[in-house]
């Protein structure tokens, strides 16, 4: 049984399980990241250009077999072949790791990138079903062509336009006109959100409220304020 003196003195080596889940994604087989994680493990050890023949016998495979594997590695681009050199100015090499790191980073940008896209592709159609609803009819080219001017070089969000929608409906406005002055509108008060545009509207209804009360503070008839009771007492 390991005792506990050796279990610390062989160390640890910590990776992200990003990197565990994706290294197929990445286009490294089992054994290129096998070996990948031993010069790792070595890097994280303090040592950047171990002996590749004690990783071989680490991985029980042949010196010969382990150098394929990591010419592979170099022309992924998941390790890097570096010389340096020191403050005595003596040359050294070491393997450097961190493409790999940048290959993941890639992965997931690429991944998120998709994701949106997926999203902003289902808000896009979405918008267009309401759009359709409201006006009871199908959307005519000039309409997608202008709807596709709004997404494209507007960078109206499919979210924003359907809100859009919604105060021209409420003003029993159906026509792309509207919509466009209010997008232009919420625009120019830098309005890009859900929740930009529902704070607008709050701020809106508080003014038309203040408004209202004023008008009818106005509007109550004047009231004299005599005291007739007290000029009946004295006339008596």
């Amino acid at each position: 049984m390991i005792s506990l003196k050796d279990y610390l003195a062989g160390g640890e080596t910590t990776i992200s399980n990003l990197l565990l889940q994706n290294y197929t994604k990445l286009g490294l087989n089992t054994n290129e990241f096998m070996l990948w994680l031993q010069l790792y493990a070595a890097h994280q050890a303090g040592e950047d250009f171990p002996d590749l023949t004690l990783i071989a016998r680490n991985m029980g495979s042949t010196t010969e077999k382990t150098y394929d594997l990591l010419n592979n590695l170099v022309e992924k681009d998941f390790v890097a072949l570096e010389t340096a050199l020191d403050e005595q100015g003596r040359q050294s090499d070491r393997y450097d790791l961190l493409p790999a790191f940048e290959k993941l980073a890639m992965l997931k940008e690429q991944e998120r990138f998709e994701v949106e896209e997926k999203n902003d592709l289902a808000a896009q159609k979405k918008m267009l079903r309401s759009l359709e609803q409201e006006f009871g009819r199908p959307l005519s080219p000039i309409e997608y062509q202008k709807i596709g001017y709004w997404l494209n070089e507007d960078h109206y969000a499919p979210a924003l336009i359907e809100l859009a929608l919604q105060e021209a409906v409420l003003n029993q406005a159906y026509n792309f006109k509207y919509i466009e002055t209010v997008l232009q509108s919420w625009e120019k008060k830098n309005i890009r959100s859900k929740a930009q545009v529902e704070e607008e509207q709050r701020r809106r209804k508080q003014i038309l409220l203040q408004k209202e009360e004023q008008n009818q503070s106005e509007e109550l008839p004047k009231v004299s304020l005599y005291n007739w009771l007290e000029r009946k007492d004295s006339d008596a």
